[in-house]
């Protein structure tokens, strides 16, 4: 399986950015997608996640702004993000797993990783 993200960039506080993750492989309906960031200096985040089904989970800091949805026939995963903070400036990655999991907080137990997106937050 094989995950490229893109759509980041430079946006002002307050604005919105779209990211996008294509999904290559041999990947089944029991996928679960996710979203994770590393700001400078700090930890790999979750952000929010997607299991097969359709149900979706946020990081609180990020709960009612940003949106992950997954287009399955065009393989892709999008991560809307509105109301963009200073705080929200990070490189974001775009992961997967063949299940779901009761860790998807954690970075450790997804199995697939894009490369990572730049996003920058002007204040």
């Amino acid at each position: 399986v094989q995950l490229q993200a893109s759509g980041g960039g430079l946006v002002q506080a307050g604005g919105s950015l779209r990211l996008s993750c294509s999904v290559s492989g041999r990947t089944d309906s029991n996928f679960a997608m996710g979203w994770f960031r590393q700001a400078p200096g700090k930890e790999r985040e979750f952000v929010a996640a997607r299991r097969s089904g359709g149900s979706t989970y946020y990081a609180d800091s990020v709960k009612g702004r940003f949106t992950i949805s997954r287009d399955r026939e065009r393989n892709m995963v999008y991560l809307q993000m509105n109301s963009l903070k200073p705080e929200d400036m990070a490189v974001y990655y775009c992961a997967a797993r063949g299940s779901w999991t009761t860790a998807w907080r954690t970075d450790s137990q997804w199995h697939y990783w894009g490369q990572g997106t730049q996003v920058t937050v002007s204040s």
